[in-house]
């Protein structure tokens, strides 16, 4: 008899252009269909050529939504993989391997993928007779399995979209056998009703975001792993009153956002950390001229060029003090991809009141990462806080909040003067250094008053009568949250923070509540803790960090909990 679990993890590996990727989007639509939950992740190799890539399938009877170390199920498609893959394989995993072809594992089980797809037309074919294979150990219908399997090659022509079904049912046999012989027991159930579920990755969370915030102009050069940003939006801008430009470089990228800005539009510049550093001084202007920005950083490990395909959690400082000379600005950091999409429209919304950038900061893990989920709040409208200017107008003038009303050109009686020197309140540039110099960078941080005291509060997680309290940022938060449910200890508790800057001194009462204090990170030196304790004054016991390019894992923070 099967036995029933909560989840299963299903690894699937290959060299590039076998299709794993393919393997992925199929599987993850097919499953939520199926009324199963379902995750994904995937993993690429730092390369323009070759290598092996592989993807993480967490399908489950409740919602999956981390990175687990387990391996349960392992299908490799080449006759090589990564060494950290052959750590995460234990006594229990089922290999599933074309055993004349791949010597992976001594205790692999035959699975003639090839032979299949060749049988079938050709040997291309192969990547969905591993997808049938998987169906069949989850004892997906077949039925379903070819509608999916169907649309997805439909565009490809009758023929081929016929062949792609085949080849997948044959898979489907496949799996079915290892599960009747009792070579694979480890059943979910589904959960609900069965069909379209909405599933999105960390890019598209944040690019529908951008969008219920109002973005009507995106800027940006391609970099990893931010470039999905872009082309989802690309990809709406003429159905949405959008522009989206790619342009020549970073530098450019972040100009053209404060031309943008300065007539009145809403922008988006997507980048990773090396953008980031190229758009210091862009962003100084942005800060001085006073106009809104909101600046997407997806993370990846440096430095330099580092591993452009891998995950890391390296470049709060750089979103903390990139720029010359003292300025506001806000930095938030989504822990999963429902927050993703909200703190996205929050963001403009920010930026647009305050006049500010916004900081955006995600990593590779979180906008490559899919899993189903429930509809999306339907957010708010934003304003865009622009007033039609009179004869008087001053577009520096001082205020009680440091926010002074934003006019832009043509726009109302008054001139608009716009300048990235130092200025008076009526943006001519101005060298008086004893009153103008001063009062105007005390009015430009005069708004960080504001802005700390609407800062989001942090989340708590767990027992409130908590002594340890695990303290995380980004999406160091669903490993986390995982690992404290399924180790159920009533002495520990989590604390995720979705804006980092300014800090929200709701955070004082918790972190005072504590005996211990951990902070997870995913680098190597601690930055959030660092900013805790200059911000706030408070040292963390203990840092658990990790910055080898890979994610942290549910059982990375359990094990953790478990020597508590």
């Amino acid at each position: 008899m099967p036995d029933n679990h909560t989840d299963v993890s299903i690894v699937l590996a290959g060299e590039a252009g076998q299709g794993v990727q393919t393997v992925e989007r199929l599987l993850v639509r097919l499953a939520a269909r199926a009324g199963l939950h379902v995750f994904a992740t995937k993993e690429v190799m730092s390369r323009i050529r070759g290598g092996v890539n592989s993807t993480e399938l967490r399908v489950g009877t409740r919602p999956v939504r981390a990175f687990v170390d387990r391996i349960d199920v392992f299908i490799p498609l080449v006759n090589q993989t990564m060494p950290h893959l052959q750590r995460r394989i234990g006594d229990e995993t089922l290999i599933l391997a074309e055993t004349s072809r791949i010597d992976i594992h001594p205790g692999a089980v035959d699975v003639p993928l090839t032979a299949v797809a060749e049988e079938v037309g050709k040997a291309l074919y192969s990547n969905s007779v591993a997808l049938g294979l998987i169906a069949g150990l989850l004892e997906i219908d077949a039925g379903l399995l070819g509608e999916v399997v169907g649309e997805h090659f439909s565009a490809k022509g009758g023929e081929i979209a016929e062949a792609n079904r085949e080849a997948a049912r044959r898979g489907r046999e496949l799996g079915r056998g290892l599960v009747e012989d009792g070579r694979f027991s480890k059943t979910v159930t589904p959960d609900g009703d069965k069909g379209e579920r909405l599933l999105l990755n960390g890019t598209r969370a944040v690019a529908l975001g951008a969008l219920a915030g109002g973005c009507n102009y995106c800027c940006a050069y391609p970099m990893s792993p931010s470039t999905g940003v872009l082309v989802e939006l690309a990809a709406r801008q003429d159905e949405l009153p959008l522009v989206v430009e790619q342009v020549e470089d970073e530098i450019a990228a972040v100009n053209m956002a404060a031309g943008a800005a300065a007539t009145g539009a809403r922008p988006l510049v997507t980048t990773s950390g090396g953008g980031l550093a190229l758009m210091s001084e862009g962003l100084s202007v942005i800060g001085n001229m006073e106009l809104p920005l909101v600046l997407h950083c997806a993370q990846r490990p440096g430095p330099a060029t580092g591993l452009p395909t891998r995950s890391e959690q390296g470049d709060l400082n750089l979103a903390l003090h990139a720029g010359h000379g003292d300025f506001a600005r806000v930095v938030l950091a989504p822990g999963n991809i429902e927050e993703a999409y909200r703190l996205t429209h929050h963001a403009f919304d920010l930026a647009l009141r305050y006049q500010i950038p916004v900081i955006l900061l995600t990593d590779q893990y979180l906008v490559d990462s899919f899993h189903d989920l429930g509809e999306l709040p339907e957010l708010e409208s934003l304003d865009d806080h622009i007033v039609k200017t009179k004869a008087d107008y001053r577009r520096y003038a001082y205020t009680e909040s440091g926010v002074s009303p934003r006019g832009v050109y043509g726009h109302g009686a008054g001139f608009v003067r716009s300048d990235s020197h130092t200025h008076d309140q009526d943006g001519h540039i101005s060298e008086d250094l004893h009153e103008t110099r001063p009062r105007m960078v005390e009015k430009q941080l005069l708004k960080l008053e504001g802005l700390q005291a609407e800062a989001l509060e942090p989340v708590l997680h767990g027992p409130r009568d908590y002594q340890t309290l695990l303290i995380t940022w980004g999406s160091t938060l669903e490993p986390a949250r995982e690992a404290l449910e399924n180790t159920r200890r009533d002495d520990v508790a989590l604390l995720h923070f979705p804006q980092l800057y300014p800090l929200p001194l709701a955070a004082l009462e918790y972190l005072g509540s504590a005996e211990r204090l951990i902070c997870l990170e995913g680098n190597a030196t601690g930055q959030f803790a660092d900013l805790l304790l200059r911000e706030l004054g408070f040292a963390v016991d203990e840092k658990l960090l990790k910055y080898n390019g890979l994610a942290f894992t549910v059982e990375d923070v359990a094990d953790l909990i478990s020597d508590l």
